[in-house]
């Protein structure tokens, strides 16, 4: 993910992660950890995610956001196991039905 679509995903996930004052040393921390959490996404799917409004790659976006800023990344992987690989399946799934397979 570019800067610009992180930067463009940066007050969502400063919405979801209740940080309401200004800091921009912040902003350019939390910008790198989207683009983290993007790239970390990326491995699960063969196509560019969008990390659209209500999808399920943006909800483990916020989610890897959230633990990324609490220092906590390492518990990332096993407390969303079953999301990383239900996201993963439904990829497959996705993959199998465009003809990807």
């Amino acid at each position: 993910m570019d800067k610009n679509k992180a930067k463009s995903l940066l007050s969502d996930v400063r919405n979801y992660l209740d940080i309401t004052w200004e800091d921009e040393a912040g902003d350019e921390k939390l910008i790198g950890i989207i683009q983290r959490g993007s790239a970390y996404l990326q491995r699960y799917a063969s196509r560019q995610l969008p990390f659209d409004e209500g999808t399920h790659e943006r909800s483990l976006l916020l989610d890897y956001c959230r633990y990324a800023r609490s220092g906590a990344l390492d518990e990332f992987a096993k407390n969303y196991q079953t999301d990383l690989l239900t996201f993963r399946n439904d990829e497959a799934v996705r993959d199998v039905n465009d003809g990807k397979e």
